[in-house]
């Protein structure tokens, strides 16, 4: 959320210039296969997705576009690579926003018919590098690098400019956090463009939102990115939740119910662990600002948790129901749960 870069419309979304970080995510389905490829975004929409991204790998699936749009609320880029008809042909089917590589929709006058298409129907486009498509010349010039990538990406920028295009979004992608991190706090230096960021290739659902979330989060507690995508070899739903939750760890959204809960250790002598899970779940629909706690024992709960609105914590046969770090509700083990659900909803639903 860069106060820096130039605000741009993505159909009814606006991104850069201080607008909240927008979640990006892209569809599996074949995009030619409408019902599915609707479905999917629906399911996208209700899970959090600002703007959804599908490919287009032949006529089929540009003239989708146009029936797809019809059916869903969030804006809808498509995603081209070797083909300036293609990008043609989905531009004035009516997609929101264009994701191409000057570099391989073909010559000169290729990219001018694609610039002047993005022109006349007032969209903006994203272009950018990532680790497996840098231009030959800056990889051989810098090697894989911040460097070669963060050139190779302008040089795209460049393109465009020169056929009048201006509403532009720069991706660097790279497949591992640190050079991720590295490219985009360059590219933020030299642009004024806004910036999609994130981890390309980051792997399976573990292992890509903790790549994701040490280099995502670093770039936007300093203040680098506009819109953002955390790319997991998944269902696409997995990446908007991933997303949400490095946006709240950072700090940049605050409306919803955050639970802390301990690690427990030998002085724990109940379940706290099985109802801090149940309690994450049931929370998760609210949004509201409020803070939770679920604690595992009596002697360091209600102190450690002191800034909660409302907490748990537990002796072997009893538990404590405190807010803002003072007990005022003692309940029977058994009871426990039960009681305390009663007293979030007091919170959440008043």
């Amino acid at each position: 959320m860069s106060i820096d870069t130039k605000k741009i419309g993505v159909g009814g979304v606006y991104i850069g210039g201080g607008e909240s970080v927008k979640i990006q995510s892209m569809c599996t389905t074949k995009t030619s296969d409408i019902s599915a490829t609707v479905a999917q975004i629906k399911a996208l929409e209700i899970a959090g997705c600002d703007i959804i991204r599908v490919s287009v790998l032949d006529e089929v699936d540009a003239a989708a576009i146009k029936t797809i749009k019809d059916k869903i609320s969030i804006p809808l880029v498509a995603d081209i690579h070797f083909s300036s008809r293609l990008a043609i042909a989905s531009i004035e089917n009516g997609c929101d926003k264009v994701r191409i590589n000057p570099g391989n929709i073909g010559g000169e006058s290729s990219v001018k018919a694609v610039a002047d298409c993005i022109r006349a129907h007032r969209i903006p486009v994203r272009v950018g590098s990532n680790t497996g498509s840098i231009e030959k010349e800056f990889l051989q010039k810098y090697g894989k690098n911040e460097f070669s990538l963060v050139e190779s990406a302008l040089k795209s920028v460049g393109m465009l400019e020169k056929h009048g295009v201006n509403d532009i979004v720069i991706s660097v992608k790279a497949s591992d956090a640190p050079l991720t991190v590295r490219a985009y706090t360059l590219l933020a230096g030299r642009t004024d463009y806004p910036l999609h960021i994130g981890v390309t290739e980051a792997g399976t659902e573990q292992s890509a939102v903790v790549k994701s979330a040490a280099a995502l989060g670093a770039l936007l507690l300093n203040g680098i990115g506009d819109t953002m995508r955390v790319s997991i070899t998944d269902d696409p739903v997995k990446e908007i939740i991933a997303a949400k939750r490095i946006l709240r760890a950072v700090g940049l959204d605050n409306d919803f119910v955050e639970v802390v809960s301990c690690p427990t250790c030998g002085r724990c002598r109940w379940n706290s662990m099985a109802l801090a899970k149940k309690v994450s779940e049931y929370v998760e629909k609210f949004s509201k600002p409020a803070k939770i706690a679920v604690m595992g024992c009596v002697v360091n709960g209600p102190g450690e948790a002191k800034g909660c609105d409302l907490g748990i914590a537990g002796a072997e046969d009893y538990c404590v129901i405190f807010k803002d770090g003072e007990i005022y509700r003692r309940v029977s083990a058994a009871e426990a749960e039960t009681e305390f659900f009663k007293e979030i909803d007091k919170i959440l639903n008043d």
